[in-house]
């Protein structure tokens, strides 16, 4: 009996073993066959010199590394507000009852409206239409309208992830909340909106990593980011490698990120399996 369990258990190792060996060999054909068919293009030559140059690497890697701060703190400020204002737009659309229906429509209104626009249309209509009213105290920085119009579309897609996750929580958490006295705002800080933001983390990292990407956008009306100082190198050398720089900084940033997505959603998903064999 004991020596059938260890031979299956050790064939069920060497099957995965196999599998695992199987994937690596197959990724590391396909991607020699790729280096292998671009390599041998005709035009390889010149697309080498005019984007892979190391020289000018280099050169302008450190310059758009210390411009790509500029993006972090974008995404810094960003996700503070987005976080916020997305929860108290998620929540509006939540409220139940006739009474609260202008109030849940103008969240409808909000979210529909700024999915609709594409980001780089509201970046140009603050960035550059709200400094030019002249209105005494407004702030006439185009970072900081550029900024405001990465909350304002973000927020949209955030407040429906939020109001995913709230209408995720069962109405009995509720009814249980409001039947120990608890009025319905407060049902919602303490019961529903905790559980809710627990199981939007995931999700929330995804629309997070679309953001730190779109930061670049900004280098559109202005502002020298990292993809701005790009193009001022691009522009002085007549070489497109620091866009490759660029390209490698984002990718490194958001690499991290994504992988504690998958964590955090395979942690998810074993918790749910878990709660189902307990039930």
């Amino acid at each position: 009996m004991e020596g059938d369990r260890r031979s299956r258990i050790l064939g069920g190792m060497s099957a995965d073993a196999r599998s695992v060996s199987i994937a690596l060999i197959s990724t590391a054909v396909f991607f020699a066959i790729l280096v292998l068919v671009i390599t041998r293009a005709p035009g390889w030559p010149e697309v080498k010199a005019a984007f892979f140059n190391p020289e000018i690497f280099r050169e302008s890697f450190p310059e758009v590394l210390r411009a790509f701060w500029l993006n972090i703190k974008i995404f810094c400020v960003a996700e503070v507000f987005i976080l916020a204002f997305a929860l108290v737009i998620a929540v509006l659309r939540s409220l139940p009852g006739p009474v609260f229906f202008p109030i849940r429509l103008l969240a409808i209104a909000y979210t529909d409206l700024f999915r609709g626009i594409p980001t780089i249309l509201l970046i140009f209509i603050l960035g550059f239409g709200v400094p030019a009213l002249g209105l005494a105290g407004v702030p006439t920085s185009a970072l900081v309208w550029a900024t405001v119009a990465l909350i304002i579309i973000y927020s949209a897609y955030v407040a429906e992830v939020y109001r995913a996750g709230i209408e995720s929580v069962h109405p009995s958490q509720d009814a249980a909340a409001r039947s120990l006295g608890l009025t319905r705002g407060q049902s919602l800080r303490h019961v529903v909106v905790p559980q809710a933001v627990r199981r939007v983390i995931p999700p929330l990292l995804n629309d997070f990593i679309g953001l730190q990407k779109d930061t670049a956008l900004i280098a559109l009306i202005g502002p020298v980011e990292a993809f701005r100082q790009a193009q001022i190198d691009t522009s002085a050398t007549f070489n497109f490698t620091p866009f490759v720089a660029a390209a490698l900084i984002f990718v490194a940033f958001t690499i991290p990120l994504a992988r504690l997505t998958d964590w955090l959603n395979e942690r998810s998903r074993r918790r749910r399996l878990a709660a189902g064999i307990a039930q």
